[in-house]
């Protein structure tokens, strides 16, 4: 790429919109498709850092020919700043102080207009909704979005160029995975309460996690045990299902009463933890993370995910298969190879991730020869509740003759063949005796090939007649 042909600069929302270049919305670009929930999440993300001295809201792609300025990325949200700036100039009962924000606003941009039916809809829905949301917009909020609300603005004059830059800065041409998604958001969130060598840290540790682990992590474990736990489907995690880990930040002035715990919790581990006493006893205390809580924003996000890789990895661990006889068995039976016994298997490893992380005890250790850190648990009723979920899980395999994603989720939302919502009933426990006591059908029948060491283990434990 020539570095002469391009320019970047960061700009202000009233620089973009005060049309100094004449921007326009080429034939090949999609259609405005923001719904009502992508302009929500804008506009809560604005109020979220108002009080920060700066919020970079992305990157805006040009290329210049002939003094025309076509948009080549960055199109949604630009439409969607203008819709927010039109409705902030067409509010009713502005102060004083309000129309001084927006002297000499010249919103010329708007003039931009659409053909395809798919915009027009979106346009309408969404402007409708935004000035719903920015009825409440002081001078101080119009004032910040205008001046502090900031783009990266990124100009070349060769066409080809303007898409291979747009293609680098989307992961080379691939879509962003959701957890990227989340690394960034999470990275911003640290901006106030961290330094520069703190966030360093931060990015090389997440860089370092293998991709396919921290993919599945997410997909397959957190997304799917706090969506089962509030009674929701959880069969495939997108870039529409992150906000499930999005919560509230600590230097979020509104202090909701639901979020005093946190913040207690919060605080004190990290007064705890700077303490000169820890010179003296070594005492560091990590964070009481649980997977259905709200997550704070930032540096505790990030600890979160590391907490939980660490825990399911020693739920899997080989120590932890030849301690418990179950653990090696849904590994090595028959049929666990197919793609619908490793369904079942994910089901059971969520249920018994979401029971140890809220009633059995472990402590963080260090393996010097492997080099990581692992959790041994300490529990004299973990068998119990490994085999109790074990039987939950598979009577389910033992029911159906084929697996599918759609039965499993099914299962855990306690419809179809399910007996109990387990998650749900997880969530409400507050002694782990709810669970080890959970009365479970006892089966009659087998359906399924390939499962006749499962079978043998549910006669074992009496659950097959």
């Amino acid at each position: 790429m020539d570095e002469n042909n391009i320019s970047s600069e960061i700009i202000s929302v009233r620089e973009l919109l005060q049309n100094k270049e004449n921007i326009a919305i080429p034939n090949y670009q999609r259609p405005y498709k923001w719904t009502t929930k992508n302009v929500n999440q804008l506009i809560d993300d604005i109020l979220i850092h108002k009080e920060k001295s700066e919020y970079r809201l992305g990157t805006l792609v040009l290329h210049n020919h002939d003094g025309v300025f076509d948009i080549v990325d960055g199109q949604q949200r630009t439409i969607t700043l203008t819709l927010i700036a039109h409705a902030i100039i067409q509010k009713q009962g502005k102060t004083k102080e309000e129309e001084k924000a927006l002297k000499n606003f010249d919103l010329k941009r708007l003039n931009l207009s659409f053909a395809n039916d798919i915009s027009k809809a979106n346009i309408q829905n969404n402007f409708k909704q935004i000035e719903r949301r920015i009825a409440d917009f002081d001078e101080k909020l119009i004032w910040f979005f205008l001046e502090k609300c900031t783009l990266v603005k990124v100009v070349l004059s060769d066409i080809s160029e303007a898409f291979q830059f747009f293609d680098s800065q989307n992961a080379r041409g691939k879509d962003l995975e959701p957890h990227d998604l989340l690394k960034a958001f999470h990275l911003r969130e640290m901006n106030n309460f961290s330094t520069e060598e703190e966030r360093k840290k931060t990015v090389e540790k997440w860089e370092s996690m293998d991709t396919a682990k921290l993919s599945k992590l997410f997909s397959q474990y957190l997304f799917r045990i706090r969506n089962w736990s509030k009674g929701h489907s959880a069969r495939y995690f997108s870039k529409d299902d992150v906000d499930i880990f999005k919560g509230v930040s600590p230097d979020i002035k509104e202090n909701y009463p639901f979020e005093a715990m946190l913040r207690i919790a919060h605080f004190y581990v990290e007064e705890y933890n700077i303490s000169f006493h820890r010179n003296i006893d070594k005492n560091i205390i990590n964070f009481p993370f649980q997977i259905d809580e709200t997550i704070i924003n930032g540096k505790r996000f990030f600890e979160m995910i590391e907490h939980y890789q660490i825990m399911i990895d020693s739920i899997k661990s080989k120590e932890m298969s030849e301690k418990y006889h179950i653990l090696n068995l849904i590994k090595t039976y028959d049929g666990s190879f197919r793609t619908g016994d490793k369904y079942i298997r994910n089901l059971f490893y969520c249920g018994l991730i979401y029971y140890i992380d809220k009633f059995v005890e472990r402590e963080l250790e260090y393996d010097e020869q492997k080099k990581e850190y692992y959790y041994k648990f300490n529990d004299r009723n973990l068998s119990k509740a490994i085999e109790k979920i074990f039987v939950w899980a598979y009577s389910l395999r033992l029911k159906l003759q084929a697996v599918g994603l759609d039965s499993v989720d099914n299962y855990a939302l306690n419809q179809g063949h399910s007996q109990i919502q387990l998650f749900k009933i997880i969530k409400e426990a507050i002694k782990p005796n709810e669970i080890l006591n959970l009365q479970l059908e006892t089966l009659k029948e087998n359906k399924s090939s390939k499962t006749e060491k499962i079978v043998e283990q549910f006669k074992n434990l009496n659950y097959y007649e």
